[in-house]
């Protein structure tokens, strides 16, 4: 069944609920969950850092679901947050962030979105085993690294879950997240520790509740070792959406994913991708079937640095 259908079609509330947990969301909230967010509101609103404007409840409650309804908590996370955007630019970092490393860095750390999952959210995808740090740092640091990634996150949300939202008509706030740990070798297990580390930090601290599943393909029976080096760096909410799969993932990930929207290298049959399903960045936000997408001012450094036609796709699909 596609993301299409399932995404239209509301006499499938068992499947959703396997895919997605919607407890604590707008329109799925208890009693007390209203009253804890109005709550949480006020207090917002008597300082400097909320905007009813720009933080809609969807925001917020990202922010209370990670805090598990605890306003204190919850107000901390908040305004180190926003303090942690202004004082880094996030605001304006699709507007300013210059990336001029962009072939590189993907060459040596290769990680892109491909099209969506069942449930219509983008598929992030990371092949960890192709992952070489000496290079990567040899044409850009780790700080650069870090940047790009929060300019990745802030894309995510205004570009790609955007355009998600309004093709399947209902609001998008995660993604679907695979980590290919194909040829991993264990000596190298330390640096990809540390760059994952690094990422889930920020994606932690600054973007909660932004997992919607990931999946870890190709893990070496020794990886339960690392496992348990990584799991203490996550809360238990997303340590129970992350699924630990060896070579034959395939049939797991198909429960969430169809066929034709996994890449032909994890053993999908993506026939989309002319030029190969790695770096493709097709979706909604630039395949043509959103009306006003894909938006330029979204995909300028892959305009200015990958020198690639952002209506690229739109072509192809004619």
């Amino acid at each position: 069944m596609s993301s299409a259908s399932i995404a239209a079609n509301t006499s499938l509330p068992h499947l959703v609920s396997d895919l997605e947990n919607l407890n604590g969301r707008v329109g799925h909230l208890t009693p007390e969950q209203e009253a804890v967010l109005r709550d949480f509101k006020a207090i917002l609103a008597t300082t400097d850092y909320f905007d009813p404007a720009v933080h809609d409840d969807h925001q917020v409650l990202r922010f209370l679901r990670a805090r598990k309804f605890d306003i204190p908590a919850a107000k901390k996370m908040w305004i180190d947050c926003q303090v942690w955007r202004k004082e880094n630019g996030v605001d304006t970092i699709i507007q300013t962030f210059e990336f001029p490393e962009y072939m590189a860095a993907m060459k040596f750390y290769p990680r892109w979105y491909h099209k969506v999952d069942k449930l219509g959210r983008p598929v992030y995808i990371e092949q960890l085993g192709m992952l070489d740090l000496q290079r990567l740092f040899s044409v850009s640091t780790e700080e650069r690294m870090q940047r790009n990634h929060v300019h990745e996150y802030e894309r995510l949300i205004k570009y790609r879950l955007a355009a998600c939202s309004i093709k399947f008509n209902r609001h998008f706030e995660q993604s679907t997240v695979i980590m290919d740990l194909k040829n991993v070798a264990l000596s190298t297990f330390p640096s990809v520790y540390g760059i994952v580390k690094s990422v889930s930090a920020i994606a932690q601290d600054y973007y909660p509740e932004m997992l919607g599943k990931m999946f870890v393909i190709n893990a070496p029976m020794l990886f339960t070792g690392v496992w348990s080096l990584v799991k203490p760096m996550l809360d238990e909410v997303t340590v129970r959406k992350i699924v630990i799969l060896g070579p034959t993932y395939l049939p797991t990930l198909l429960e969430t994913i169809d066929s034709e929207n996994l890449p032909r290298c994890l053993g999908g049959t993506c026939t989309s991708c002319p030029e190969g399903c790695e770096h493709s960045d097709i979706g909604p936000w630039n395949d043509g079937s959103v009306e006003g997408y894909p938006k330029p001012e979204f995909e300028q450094i892959a305009i200015k640095y990958g020198a690639l036609d952002v209506y690229r796709h739109v072509k192809n699909r004619k």
